[in-house]
């Protein structure tokens, strides 16, 4: 199917066509049309990472995956599933669901996020610590290169150790050098228990939180999940207005008690401890996971929506959020953050008028760098893209990725400017 575009969008990374292939064979035929005629070609999935990247407005064609999705082989006892890449995340979670397994991820807007949009930006959310990344979970990749030409990478059982693990190359390019059909990924059993501990600290002292969590990272407990969130993030989530810590378990009930009172042992005094079970606790990532700005959806609000993702050293996620915290009344703006203590991703999402949020942006980086960390956008309208580099700094070895980019898209009509250093 094919439809047409009538007006540019905000965010870009649009078409001035847009086609929606079903089948394999029909992405290589666009591809091979695109590449013939060197006409240029922005793929998505559900729309969620619009926002993300990308100096070209409207290409010629944007390649929608939204109608190629389903089930291509689940070997339970195996744990390894193969999905068409346009497949949405929950859909494919409620699917595994029913065999009481999961894809250990947990991405931002699952209901929209498509499996192939996840891997080609190597998302992960706050469960990172105990789950991984992407390039932890996926096996093998089938993709179509911007020739027309098919490939596949790693394979479909878990043990599979030759060659080269050409999986990484393609997880996390943001789709510039082949468009991602089919992924094979390997899973784990749901787990038999789930619990969150909310540990406020109303008087927001760095030094207690810092203490509690070098204590609890050094210790043999083992959270999915250890997030600090802002004062003004935990009163959206949980309705008390102070840096909160939310702290996930997940193992059988007893395993869960135990680290749930050991936790209690250690829990510094004059903090509050919260904690929800099963779907309650399950309810509130759910929430966090829908808290950022949304490409997919056309936002109504007529203040500009961003989002960077931060890496820093993890227990510098709490210079991060204090420095967020600030931004929020020097500049003007609302200002939403987390950062994983045990992994060091923060998140932080910014509102308010234009040049507030994007002088927050600037000076934010600059901070970050101070810590031997980086700053990427994650989400910015597209006009305001152009104004600030969303990668940062050219990497020392941005010449290894602009060679593979020569090699494999020689044209470069796919993605055109979505990656580091507008490749």
């Amino acid at each position: 199917m094919i439809t047409g575009e009538s007006k540019s969008h905000p965010l870009g990374n649009g078409g001035f066509i847009t086609v929606f292939p079903k089948t394999e064979k029909e992405i290589e035929r666009v591809l091979k049309y695109a590449n013939g005629y060197e006409k240029k070609v922005c793929v998505q999935g559900g729309g969620t990472k619009r926002g993300f990247g990308g100096l070209m407005e409207t290409a010629d064609i944007l390649l929608s995956l939204s109608k190629y999705k389903g089930i291509v082989e689940h070997t339970a006892g195996n744990m390894t599933i193969t999905v068409k890449a346009g497949t949405p995340f929950h859909e494919l979670q409620t699917y595994l669901a029913e065999h009481q397994q999961k894809v250990s991820l947990d991405p931002a807007w699952p209901e929209y996020a498509t499996i192939g949009g996840i891997i080609g930006a190597n998302e992960s959310g706050p469960k990172r610590l105990g789950y991984g990344s992407p390039r932890d979970v996926v096996i093998g990749l089938q993709m179509v290169y911007p020739n027309g030409s098919m490939i596949r990478t790693g394979g479909k059982v878990v043990k599979n150790v030759a060659g080269y693990d050409m999986n990484k190359l393609f997880i996390g390019s943001m789709g510039t050098l082949a468009v991602i059909s089919e992924v094979t990924l390997k899973l784990r059993p749901l787990a038999k228990y789930e619990s969150l501990m909310l540990l406020a600290f109303p008087e927001g002292k760095f030094e207690s939180i810092r203490s509690f969590v070098t204590s609890l990272l050094e210790s043999m407990m083992e959270p999915a999940a250890l997030e600090l969130l802002t004062p003004s993030l935990s009163e959206t989530l949980t309705g008390k207005k102070c840096y909160t810590l939310a702290i996930s378990f997940e193992d059988v009930e007893s395993a869960v008690h135990y680290q749930e009172e050991f936790v209690r042992s250690i829990q510094p005094v004059q903090t509050n401890l919260d904690i929800l079970h099963q779907k309650e606790a399950g309810a509130f990532w759910e929430k966090l996971y829908t808290i950022g700005p949304n490409g997919a959806i056309d936002s109504t609000a007529k203040e500009t929506e961003a989002a960077v993702k931060i890496g820093v050293t993890n227990l510098d996620g709490l210079h991060v959020l204090k420095e967020s915290a600030l931004m929020q009344d020097s500049h003007n703006l609302v200002i939403e953050g987390h950062a994983g203590l045990g992994h060091g991703l923060c998140q932080v999402n910014l509102k308010g008028a234009s040049d507030d949020v994007l002088q927050a942006i600037l000076q934010l980086r600059k901070f970050v760098e101070q810590l031997n960390g980086y700053l990427i956008v994650r989400h910015l309208p597209y006009v305001l893209r152009q104004q600030l580099s969303v990668w940062g700094e050219q990497p020392c070895h941005f010449y290894l990725f602009e060679g593979i980019k020569a090699k494999v898209d020689p044209n470069r009509i796919l993605n055109d400017q979505r990656f580091v250093g507008g490749i």
